[in-house]
């Protein structure tokens, strides 16, 4: 067996953070080497293992995310876009992989992760499950062998604490099927309606946000027409999963020079 891939988990302390410490130790191909919390933690410091309430790791917990990206082959990063914009600034020129689940952000933000991968291998993507990879192409798919007499919505449900909407996932549904019917989200898209609005809009995509409880993630890609409906549909009851696609999108990560890549690559649906 090869040597073990050194991977940092970003902002360990959150639920995705600590669904990632636990995929990265069962792994065989993966070693965890640190992880960091924001600024004034009370973990930062301290081992990881007597933080979480476990017997010690040898896993530190950083403050300053430069100390230990310089150390890491790959990082992983579900944080906030301001955070990993930041992180992203480090990797390029630690020529580090950085594998992205954090979402919310601006088009702004998307030029400055592209001017970052043109020195490191970022890997980004609204959700890292294969069946949420799958369920895209097949939106794609079926919004190109549809034309505008289907309208087409996409329903998302996340957990109360959730900041953003629509979610990651729901817009990388709607660039999908954007792209399949030859459009731009952006000039075709409805979002919060509200009151007296008026008649659809034919041929634009709309969204709608659920938020409540503990909701993993569930998502309803909607083509309604004329006397019948086609509902393409996801859900996560585990969010390990996200966390099973995020590390095995860092070990695709090897030696494959800086780039802006998706799931998709990673799965090979690309």
């Amino acid at each position: 067996m090869g040597e073990k891939l050194k991977i940092a988990v970003m902002g360990a302390s959150g639920r995705m953070g600590r669904m990632l410490i636990d995929t990265i130790l069962d792994s065989d191909k993966a070693d965890l080497i640190g992880v960091t919390e924001r600024p004034g933690h009370d973990w930062i410091g301290h081992d990881l293992g007597e933080a979480l309430g476990r017997p010690p790791m040898g896993v530190p917990v950083y403050g300053d995310p430069l100390d230990l990206i310089v150390k890491a082959q790959a990082i992983i990063d579900f944080t906030t876009p301001e955070a990993t914009l930041a992180h992203a600034a480090l990797t390029a020129q630690a020529r580090c992989i950085h594998v992205i689940g954090t979402t919310g952000f601006s088009d702004q933000d998307i030029a400055a992760l592209d001017a970052a991968a043109r020195h490191a291998t970022i890997i980004r993507a609204g959700n890292m499950s294969l069946g949420v990879n799958l369920l895209t192409r097949l939106a794609q798919q079926v919004a190109a062998a549809l034309d505008e007499d289907f309208d087409i919505e996409i329903v998302e449900a996340h957990h109360k604490h959730k900041v953003d909407a629509p979610s990651g996932t729901a817009l990388m549904l709607g660039e999908a099927a954007a792209a399949g019917r030859g459009i731009e989200l952006a000039s075709h898209s409805d979002r919060g309606r509200d009151g007296i609005t008026g008649a659809r809009t034919d041929g634009h995509i709309g969204f709608s946000a659920i938020r409540g409880g503990d909701i993993v993630g569930e998502h309803d890609v909607i083509f309604a027409g004329a006397g019948e409906r086609i509902v393409l549909r996801h859900v996560a009851s585990d969010r390990a999963i996200f966390a099973r696609g995020a590390l095995k999108a860092a070990l695709w990560g090897q030696g494959k020079g800086p780039g802006h890549f998706s799931m998709a690559s990673v799965l090979g649906l690309a």
